[in-house]
């Protein structure tokens, strides 16, 4: 989100500048007076608000769609949730189209592609009516915008209602989601029924090109930043043509984005750091495109307070755990709303650690004349295992990867008070458990609040969210490279990816490098099927975890059932994780069948 039209979610445009009535006429004041509005370029430029804004909602990336749905669909987090909406996702052998997670993220991406329509129509309407001499180049920055917010939705959209990953489909799966080119004004014209997948990328892929060619060269001042620009069009182009395997079309584009955006991969200094709400790594030299969060929570509940531009609250449901007032795991405090999600332990074997659990001991340094407390606590991590998970990050035998993502009890600190370090925990809630001598514990640090408690200043995250980023550019470029036939570059951009993530320079071969496509990666040491001798997958997972991409990974390439075979069970599951098929695809919520006579009968197979 950038900062300076985002921060008001619009609600009267009838107030506008420019906006006249006749006093003796009472205008309703949440509907858009279309006789003359917009009358203005800056009333123009405000019909992007909503589109933007949107992107925060509560279902989608402020709160709900991150920490709710997709990580517990890719197993990142192991919730302790057992009601119908949580453990759809969590087994997703049990997601319904009654499930509300899925009926309110679907409705939240509809209201993001009406918003941009209106923005479309709005850019129309004031070139028709007001435009004057010099006006065209912002008209057209507008629609660019706008067009890319479209398509942005419906990229989200259709990945995650489309039939596109469908295992062996029929002759007639291949239905997309309904399709909206412009804003609806009667209730017949939201009756639309499902369009066909290849219509629905169609329109994508229009959308973007027409983006990117709007944009073409517009560079945004420092107050704007966080606006889309050319190279996110191209991004997302790149992005859509591998996802449909038309991989020499995805080439030349993701090309001309590493060559020609000046985008580069920030240095690991900065990559460290660039995910927990450091202000000075914002919009940063790998950055594409950005949602920018601020910690104000406006007195409320985040995003669920109902004031306008409260911001994301998904620190609240995946927060790292501090050492407890008296300076014991038992009572560790967390820095949002504890014994919700919690990482789940796979994970950290999946980055190449393999020290397992550890024993407290005495504390050889215990102060038995002051209390205890998270300065003086009388039992402390094994020194012995302490010295090899020291000596296990500055060697790098395990992916550095996995401290930019991941807190490790007693070796790393947290600002609970937002003032004093204290040791990061285990969390309470696993101690009751019987296998607790065999269980990591490791917190969440990827988008988990690091500086205080979420708590002490309201719900309140403070990380903006990267929602294109050159990483994932390169890993495309790699991608449609090795599809192609040239394993030589998609090794050489794997690696790149890889040697950023290792503090080594990018462009120069390393030890570390990957020499074939089934090379080992720090993910075999677990024995892990999927991704131990794939480092096209393990980078993709590595390097973009816990930000929202590795579901799509798991439904185009059918890695449903393994990957619940590596996960093995979760806090609500008993016995071994099993996977259906019908997941690839989640169903349209049952509120939209009921609701649209044109969607009945039509939902996803499975459903």
């Amino acid at each position: 989100m950038y900062k300076k039209i985002s921060a008001v979610i619009l609600i009267s445009m009838a107030l506008a500048t420019g906006c006249k009535k006749d006093p003796g006429v009472q205008y309703p004041k949440d509907q858009y007076l279309a006789n003359n509005y917009p009358s203005n370029m800056e009333a123009l430029n405000s019909t992007l608000t909503p589109a933007y804004s949107n992107l925060r909602d509560q279902y989608l990336f402020g709160f709900t769609l991150l920490p709710k749905m997709l990580a517990n669909c890719t197993h990142h987090a192991d919730a302790n949730y057992t009601d119908g909406d949580w453990k759809g996702f969590i087994n997703t052998t049990t997601l319904t189209s009654g499930n509300g997670f899925i009926s309110m993220n679907f409705l939240a991406l509809g209201a993001g592609v009406k918003n941009a329509n209106v923005a479309l129509e709005a850019a129309d309407f004031y070139e028709k009516n007001y435009a004057k001499k010099g006006d065209q180049p912002n008209i057209d920055y507008i629609r660019g915008q706008a067009y890319f917010l479209r398509a942005y939705y419906y990229f989200w959209m259709e990945n995650l209602y489309g039939e596109d990953y469908l295992v062996n489909p029929g002759a007639g799966d291949t239905l997309g989601v309904p399709l909206f080119t412009k804003s609806a004004k009667l209730l017949a014209e939201t009756q639309r029924p499902r369009a066909g997948i290849q219509s629905v990328w169609n329109q994508v892929i229009s959308d973007l090109q027409t983006s990117a060619t709007l944009l073409k060269g517009k560079v945004w001042g420092a107050d704007e930043v966080g606006r889309v620009n050319e190279w996110a069009a191209k991004s997302l182009l790149g992005k859509v043509y591998v996802f449909r395997k038309s991989y020499d079309k995805a080439l030349p584009v993701l090309q001309d984005v590493i060559n020609n955006s000046g985008k580069s991969l920030m240095p690991y200094t900065k990559y460290r750091d660039a995910f927990i709400g450091i202000t000075a790594n914002e919009f940063n030299e790998e950055s594409i495109f950005e949602l920018n969060v601020d910690q104000d929570s406006k007195g409320g509940y985040g995003v669920f307070s109902g004031a306008a531009n409260a911001t994301t609250i998904n620190g609240l449901i995946w927060p790292p755990y501090a050492l407890g007032d008296d300076g014991t795991e038992g009572s560790s405090i967390a820095m949002g709303y504890g014994g919700n999600d919690g990482l789940h332990d796979r994970n950290v074997e999946r980055f190449g650690y393999s020290l397992g659990s550890f024993t407290l001991v005495d504390n050889p340094k215990f102060n038995s004349s002051q209390p205890a407390s998270y300065t003086n606590p009388a039992k402390v991590m094994d020194p012995v295992y302490k010295a090899k998970a020291m000596a296990a990050r500055t060697n790098q035998t395990v992916d550095p990867r996995l401290y930019v993502n991941c807190f490790q009890p007693w070796l790393d600190s947290v600002k609970l008070d937002g003032q004093n370090w204290r040791p990061v925990s285990r969390p309470n809630y696993i101690f009751g458990d019987a296998d607790i001598a065999t269980k990591l514990g490791w917190n969440f640090r990827k988008y988990a609040p690091v500086f205080n408690s979420i708590l002490n200043v309201g719900p309140a995250d403070g990380a903006n969210i990267y929602l294109l980023r050159l990483a994932d550019v390169y890993l495309l470029y790699a991608e449609a490279s090795i599809k192609s036939g040239d394993n030589a570059t998609g090794l050489e951009y794997l690696n790149k990816v890889r040697r950023r993530a290792y503090n080594l320079p990018v462009n120069t071969p390393s030890a570390i490098d990957y020499k074939t496509i089934t090379d080992a990666t720090p993910a075999a040491a677990s024995g892990d099927p999927v991704l131990g001798h794939n480092p096209l997958y393990y980078e993709r997972w590595a390097e973009l975890f816990n930000e929202g991409h590795w579901w799509f990974d798991i439904c185009r390439w059918h890695l449903g059932a393994t990957e619940a075979a590596y996960f093995k069970t979760t806090r609500t599951v008993a016995g071994q994780l099993t996977w259906d098929d019908k997941a690839y695809a989640w169903p349209l919520p049952i509120t939209e069948l009921n609701a649209n006579p044109a969607l009945q009968g039509k939902n996803n197979p499975g459903y």
